[in-house]
């Protein structure tokens, strides 16, 4: 059996639609997972023309997810943090009081998009970054950070059901820490920004942590908590990124750049986070305070 789910922004999922769609496709009897915002239905098959309904739903505002249904519901929670967790891209922020923020913008831009290699874009970022006091990234988290709508839900209600929740960003640890504390992950994986002196050295820690350490960790947690990867969800943005997301049971390119939406089966650009909770079959009603 799959299961077929439909997320809109609050109040635009319209019953006519989503019963529109379950009668073409022969599905069982919809439920619905929060009134005009996220539905779902059973079918027997994978539907052939689904990437085509997919197109014609995005046009409309609407997400549509086809997975099986067995193992939806999953034990642990993967997320990268920049632009995912939070609506900024640190680097950009602590760029933008350098002074230097227009040029940092564009390599982030492009490095998440898969056309730099991330470590080589990250080290000549961090090098624009020397000499910038170290209190800044306190103000820069106080100031220009904002977190990503139903993250802290979606942390609270996977941990409530015994899910194991990690924050792996190729960001710093200065950041990670605090965002993870505040939305309640069990753990956080990032860089770590060197300072001497109470300034930035324009340098980082290494082992640099991209792409591969994103799934190390998801390897190394699973390992440790004895869980297949089929069992845990990732999400994320960028090409940093799809390494965890072609690995993890469900991999979710969130708001994503082009050329990572493109290499994804599942993909929310109209919903938040509140939709992971919704493709596993989480109603609003249970999601954890």
């Amino acid at each position: 059996m799959f299961t077929t789910t439909l997320i809109a922004a609050p109040g635009a999922l319209e019953p006519a639609l989503v019963e529109t769609l379950r009668s073409a496709w022969g599905g069982d009897a919809a439920v619905w997972l929060a009134p005009g915002e996220a539905a779902e239905f059973d079918i027997e098959m994978r539907p052939g023309n689904g990437e085509q309904v997919w197109q014609e739903l995005q046009a409309a505002g609407v997400d549509l997810v086809v997975q099986r249904s067995e193992g939806r519901r999953k034990s642990m929670l993967l997320a990268d943090m920049d632009s995912t967790m939070i609506g900024q891209e640190c680097i950009d922020e602590l760029a933008e009081v350098a002074g230097v923020g227009a040029h940092v913008r564009e390599i982030t831009a492009r490095a998440m998009n898969g056309e730099l290699d991330f470590e080589g874009a990250l080290l000549e970022r961090v090098a624009l970054l020397r000499d910038l006091p170290e209190h800044v990234i306190a103000e820069v988290l106080a100031q220009r950070i904002s977190y990503t709508p139903g993250g802290a839900a979606l942390v609270a209600t996977m941990r409530a059901h015994g899910a194991y929740t990690a924050l792996v960003s190729g960001g710093f640890t200065a950041f990670t820490g605090p965002v993870a504390a505040h939305l309640g992950f069990d753990e956080h994986r990032a860089n770590t920004l060197l300072a001497t002196g109470g300034r930035l050295t324009g340098d980082v820690a290494r082992p640099i942590l991209g792409r591969a350490a994103k799934v190390a960790a998801l390897e190394e947690i699973t390992a440790r908590l004895g869980i297949a990867k089929d069992a845990a969800i990732a999400v994320g943005d960028g090409a940093n990124d799809l390494g965890m997301l072609e690995r993890a049971g469900a991999g979710v390119a969130l708001h994503a750049k082009p050329s990572v939406a493109a290499q994804c089966d599942i993909r929310i650009n109209h919903g938040d986070l509140s939709a992971l909770l919704f493709i596993q079959g989480y109603r609003r009603a249970e999601f954890a305070a």
